[in-house]
């Protein structure tokens, strides 16, 4: 489904995930109200890429976090198909997509309750196709915003895009469903940005900064810290 205008494809996935028969990608043009993670402003400059996947909701909510990882891994195949610059890009824990260390894509997980059920989850994307917000926009301390267009001078259309996307989103689903989160981590962490490195992790009440170390197989960021080893469920990371 390709839209010219939409408020937000994530708040779209919602409104129709009832009348949905099985997983739907909705695109849109352009987002009048884009959001990210914890409610934050997604500036989508012309030529953007604004995507939700709603998938039927058959998972614990748990299993459906891991989804994170298996769309950041399509998105890293998207892009190399797209522009064959491989060693350009890395996956950022929990949910974004690196080129030259700068934020070109981001990823948003919502459910969908039908009555009192959860029955579908949401998969948002966020791709810098063709321009990057400005570096006041976004939140100070983040990672800067950048382009494939200005980065690389490889210019996309965003429906050829999501071509791409959605062929390599099956693919690893498909691993996914069959084989569990197991390959789809060791795929992860092969393209992890700064595995083995120091950072800072920020959860709601808590900084921790250490050495990055290892994504569990819950899909929780491991850092090795002065006080030992920290897992961290949720929460954002800078370098």
């Amino acid at each position: 489904m390709v839209l010219s205008a939409v408020d937000s494809t994530l708040s779209e996935a919602a409104r129709i995930a009832p009348e949905l028969g099985g997983p739907t990608w909705i695109m849109a043009h352009q987002q009048t109200a884009a959001r990210g993670r914890r409610g934050r402003a997604w500036v989508m400059p012309t030529g953007n890429f604004a995507a939700t996947l709603v998938l039927p909701l058959a998972d614990d909510p748990g299993q459906a976090a891991l989804r994170s990882f298996v769309v950041s891994l399509a998105l890293h195949e998207a892009f190399v198909a797209a522009t064959g610059r491989s060693a350009a890009f890395a996956l950022k824990w929990p949910n974004d997509v690196l080129l030259n260390g700068g934020k070109v894509a981001g990823i948003l997980l919502e459910t969908i309750s039908t009555g009192a059920r959860m029955s579908h989850l949401a998969i948002g994307i966020g791709v810098n196709l063709a321009a990057a917000p400005d570096v006041a926009e976004v939140e100070a301390g983040a990672v800067r915003p950048v382009a494939v267009a200005s980065d690389l001078g490889v210019h996309i259309d965003p429906v050829d895009f999501l071509d791409l996307l959605a062929a390599s989103y099956a693919r690893f689903e498909d691993q996914f469903s069959q084989y569990g989160f197991a390959p789809i981590r060791t795929a992860w962490l092969a393209h992890a940005a700064r595995l083995g490195e120091k950072i800072t992790a920020r959860t709601v009440q808590d900084e921790h900064v250490g050495t990055f170390r290892d994504v569990d197989e819950t899909g929780q960021l491991v850092l090795e810290t002065q006080a030992g080893r920290v897992t961290i469920p949720a929460g954002d990371v800078y370098f």
